[in-house]
């Protein structure tokens, strides 16, 4: 999927394609020459007096040391990251041979991991990097030595379908898996991305946990998101999402008349029964896309 940049002066195409998705192809295999293509790119990244302190840590997925890596990741960015291609740790080199610090370590790293990510880009690849990973546990599992320090991590891959957004607000509920009993509301953006979801026994009460969040994180108005619902959407559910700005309200079953008549009034885009590439719109389908997939 194609989300460019929209920016005040036109860029280079490899910046302004570049982005961090989280849906990625889990049928995607990255081959040995665009895999290494990455890490050279990374190695003639410029550096603080040519010290050169980038390392990383990477496998391609099916290599035992790609499970090892994924290991060390954050509970959330194990339930996507694993559809990676391939995974890697960025680490500093901080310590010089002489045991004095190296300047400007993590600066070094940085400049070496977005060369990276632009190679991705120019190999039609995305990566996303997060820092969402415990960097003691890698240190423990890789044998990290003292003088190097693992500051990042980074998923890449091909990108992922977004109409399969119902599955990941499904994949997303922990405490269902063992209850089977608790709703979830999510937010996401406009390409398909979570940015939270929660659960509650009840859709309501996850909702509010998802707005309250935005409300904290300075979110609101909620332009170009999308709020996914795993029940009905009621009433209550789209006045809740018209307040808090949100353009389109998404359920996976059905909307009451009340909701879909709310929804026409204050101009969101209401969609009910949305199961993968199938979905019942209501109301403002001018914001809905549609394209023919090979």
């Amino acid at each position: 999927m194609d989300k460019p940049a929209v920016t005040s002066v036109p860029l280079h195409p490899l910046l302004a394609a570049r982005w961090s998705p989280r849906a990625l192809d889990p049928a995607f295999e990255l081959d040995e020459q665009r895999f290494t293509a990455l890490f050279e790119a990374a190695r003639w990244a410029p550096s603080y007096g040519n010290t050169q302190p980038a390392r990383f840590l990477a496998a391609r997925r099916g290599e035992p040391m790609f499970d090892r890596i994924h290991g060390t990741l954050s509970r959330g960015n194990r339930g996507w990251a694993g559809a990676a291609a391939a995974l890697a740790i960025g680490v500093a080199q901080t310590l010089g041979e002489d045991g004095e610090p190296l300047p400007y370590a993590a600066y070094g790293l940085g400049l070496a991991a977005e060369n990276l990510v632009l190679q991705a880009v120019a190999s039609d690849l995305v990566a996303h990097q997060m820092a969402g990973f415990d960097a003691e546990a890698a240190r423990t599992e890789f044998e990290v030595p003292a003088g190097f320090d693992p500051l990042v991590a980074i998923a890449i891959g091909a990108p992922g379908d977004p109409a399969e957004l119902p599955d990941r607000l499904r994949a997303a509920q922990r405490v269902f898996d063992s209850t089977g009993g608790l709703h979830a509301a999510g937010l996401f953006d406009s390409a398909g991305e979570p940015l939270v979801v929660r659960e509650d026994v009840g859709r309501h009460n996850a909702v509010d946990k998802v707005l309250g969040w935005a409300l904290l994180a300075q979110r609101v108005p909620l332009a170009g998101c999308v709020l996914m619902v795993s029940g009905r959407a009621s009433f209550e559910l789209v006045q809740k999402a018209a307040m808090a700005g949100v353009p389109l309200l998404a359920a996976v079953s059905a909307p009451s008349s009340l909701a879909v008549d709310l929804a026409a009034e204050q101009g969101m885009t209401l969609v009910g029964f949305l199961r993968g590439r199938s979905m019942n719109v209501y109301t403002g389908a001018e914001r809905i896309v549609t394209k023919d997939i090979a």
